[in-house]
């Protein structure tokens, strides 16, 4: 094999996003969509990370606040913030994030254990750590992520969001 054939096998295409001041990445393969926020359906009882539910073209997708499953407070939904749309066990989920930033290469190669002193939710859900350009990137281990969600909690009853 060439050297280009191994640098692309041996590399990840991770699409970075904000989460306040914060630079996480998830493997971009494992996005299917980045929609607009658009008008979400809240769900009463749901856990604390579950923003609600939303229609996107005629597929009902759970809407998960990314800061607040991470622990880092809950995202303020402006008109920059995205839904990076998932899968999980069969089902489309929404991943809410203030802002997309970019989508890079990343070589296995440098993609860093996360520090020993990261501990938490946040150890549990890192991959490792990264450099893009001047700023470090947290990888995010989407299947650990969405793990945490598994008790949907009790009945829910749904009522309409205006739009943001």
């Amino acid at each position: 094999m060439s050297t280009e054939s191994n640098r692309t096998q041996d590399a990840l295409l991770a699409m970075s996003f904000n989460l306040g001041e914060a630079v996480f990445g998830i493997d971009a393969r494992q996005i299917q969509e980045v929609a607009k926020v658009g008008a979400i359906t809240c769900v009463h009882h749901a856990p604390a990370d579950v923003v609600g539910i939303r229609n996107l073209r005629g597929r009902i997708v759970t809407v998960i606040d990314l800061r607040t499953r991470l622990e880092l407070g809950r995202v303020a939904v402006g008109p920059e913030s995205r839904i990076l749309i998932v899968e999980n066990q069969g089902e489309p989920v929404g991943l809410l994030v203030d802002q997309v930033a970019d989508t890079s290469e990343v070589n296995a190669a440098d993609i860093q254990p996360a520090p020993p002193n990261v501990n938490g939710v946040q150890s549990r859900h890192l991959r490792g750590v990264c450099r893009n350009g001047a700023r470090l990137v947290a990888l995010l281990d989407l299947a650990a992520v969405l793990r945490t969600a598994a008790d949907p909690g009790p009945a829910v009853v749904v009522h309409e969001l205006p739009p943001p």
